[in-house]
């Protein structure tokens, strides 16, 4: 039977009819949930507020409630209020107005931990070890880092008066006059070798795109050049469209990097390179660490994707997720995520999976099971659920024991700062090196500070002295084992001598940054570095470096 005209389309409104149905009982059943929680929620604010049997701090209370809530979605989704609006443009835009330097906790007072060279701080003579005793004739003493750090910003030409006390020299008065100080994202850039050039990307601020291609372009100047390693590791990331332009300073303009999708549909974006680059063809290796983070996964990914690039290191951090800001009551914002990113093979390489909680509310990783294979533009395989794996795999540096903690007690750090009052110069940082002299002065200067810890050898024997005693085995070898437990404390006091290499190399580097600022800490590090050493290896090798991008 041939069925009207009118009867299609009595079944298409009814349909639509149907739809529209539905999305509006579902619209008014998610407001409906909302109105009623929100509902409880003041309710409850209220009756605590007014029954609770001491006295309660209202604004204290909401946002513990505040943060718990949106610690339940992802680590990434913050409130900022309105007394640390300040502190988050700052992390976003690298500027703020102050002297330029960075501070610390020792004891109750604050101590200088880093001075950032060409800033006030620096052509006032402060320096990395200082302890600040005063601030306009004010004590400090009991202030934590941050206090401190409001302490030390201002207006622009406004003068701060510090009270110093300086190992070697006593207390010493300092004016200085802040200015606007912009923390570089590359602090560091120059020839690791005769034809390999190096560059450190520590941040993505405003900026960081022009100041990778700045760096480039001066390398390029020396027609030497044939490489370059890009240095990604411990970044954590930031900006985004400045991971596009940093991946533009390599490739062609109208390249796509990365796309962004969300529940909201304003959120679905693609991100395409939109200027001309500096060098499409130079070999170039990526290094990345389990602290690349984000933006810098970005890079390292699409760079990889469009086998423009060779990444060494350690798989990254694993972050695909976007995050915006949205204008909140009172001058107050959210921070919030609202995309995944996808890079160029189409891959997401977002290691948690914050949809899916466990029971006790632990966060798992995708399971390797659910990874899935994508391609780059060569046809080389790659995965996406869990960050971006290098190309050439290199183990991660292990401290040892007694480095770590000489470390960690501030004993470089300590010595460092009185071997810089006992020399008024060094040489350059590549010639820069300790003499045998230096060590021995080291370990006088050691000589009775607190730097115990605790080897896995130790461990292991507390472990097994527990279970003796549970097995009630121990009264039978008591005698071993503190013979044993005195044969270790005794080969502690020559673990300095053992590990006399490495503790040279972060002596000679934290004393390099008291004379030479952050590029020493990137450039003392090339000869010992095992990633960078394997990054020159490869690209003294073209042959292994495009075998490796055509995976042939």
């Amino acid at each position: 039977m041939k069925l009207s005209r009118a009867y299609w389309r009595r079944i298409k409104i009814t349909g639509t009819l149907a739809v529209l149905s539905f999305f509006s009982f579902s619209f008014a059943n998610d407001y409906f949930e909302i109105s009623k929680n929100l509902d409880i929620f003041a309710t409850l604010y209220k009756e605590i507020n007014t029954y609770y049997v001491d006295q309660i701090n209202p604004s204290k209370l909401m946002r513990t409630g505040i943060d718990a809530m949106l610690n339940s979605l992802d680590p990434y989704t913050n409130y900022i209020s309105e007394a640390e609006i300040e502190d988050y443009r700052i992390e976003t835009s690298g500027q703020y107005v102050g002297i330029g330097a960075s501070v610390g906790q020792k004891g109750e007072y604050i101590l200088i931990t880093d001075v950032y060279e060409d800033y006030p701080a620096q052509k006032s003579d402060l320096r990395a070890g200082d302890v600040v005793l005063e601030i306009d004739g004010k004590s400090v003493k009991g202030k934590n880092p941050g206090e401190m750090g409001k302490l030390l910003k201002g207006q622009p030409k406004s003068k701060v008066v510090l009270k110093i006390k300086r190992e070697g020299e006593g207390e010493i008065v300092k004016e200085i006059i802040r200015e606007e100080i912009h923390v570089k994202n590359v602090p560091f850039f120059g020839m690791i070798n005769e034809n390999t050039g190096y560059i450190k990307l520590t941040g993505f601020t405003a900026n960081a795109g022009k100041e990778v291609k700045d760096a480039l372009e001066e390398l390029k100047k020396n027609p030497k050049l044939s490489s370059v390693i890009l240095d990604l590791r411990g970044n954590p990331g930031g900006l985004l469209h400045e991971a596009v332009n940093i991946v533009n300073v390599f490739t062609p303009k109208g390249q796509l990097v990365v796309n962004t999708h969300g529940k909201v549909t304003e959120w679905d974006k693609t991100y395409h390179t939109l200027n001309a680059p500096v060098d499409t063809e130079i070999p170039l290796v990526v290094l990345t660490s389990k602290n690349s983070a984000s933006a810098s996964e970005i890079v390292a990914g699409s760079i990889q994707d469009l086998d423009r690039g060779v990444v060494v290191g350690q798989k990254s951090f694993g972050k695909g997720l976007v995050q915006s800001t949205r204008p909140l009551s009172f001058n107050t914002q959210l921070k919030v995520t609202t995309a995944k990113y996808y890079i160029p093979s189409g891959r997401c390489i977002q290691l948690l999976d914050y949809s899916h909680r466990n029971a006790d509310g632990s966060v798992g990783s995708f399971a390797d099971s659910l990874k899935k294979e994508f391609k780059t533009k060569g046809g080389r395989k790659v995965y996406d659920g869990g960050g971006v794996s290098p190309d050439i795999a290199v183990d991660a540096r292990i401290l040892s024991p007694v480095a770590q903690s000489l470390l960690n007690k501030l004993i470089i750090f300590d010595y460092a700062s009185k071997y810089r009052v006992a020399h008024a110069t060094i040489p350059a940082v590549k010639n820069f090196s300790l003499t045998d002299a230096d060590f021995q002065d080291f370990l006088n200067f050691i000589k009775g500070k607190e730097y115990d810890y605790n080897t896995k050898t130790e461990q292991s024997l507390e472990e097994f002295k527990k279970k003796a005693q549970d097995e009630k085995y121990f009264d039978a070898i008591k005698d071993s084992y503190d013979k044993l437990k005195l044969k270790l404390q005794q080969d502690k006091e020559a673990d300095i001598l053992k590990n006399k290499a490495e503790i040279i190399e972060l002596l000679e580097e934290e004393i390099a940054r008291r004379y030479y600022y952050q590029r020493a800490r990137v450039e003392a590090t090339f000869d010992d570095d095992p990633d960078i050493k394997q990054a020159t290896l490869l690209l003294a090798d073209m042959n292994l470096y495009r075998k490796i991008l055509t995976g042939k």
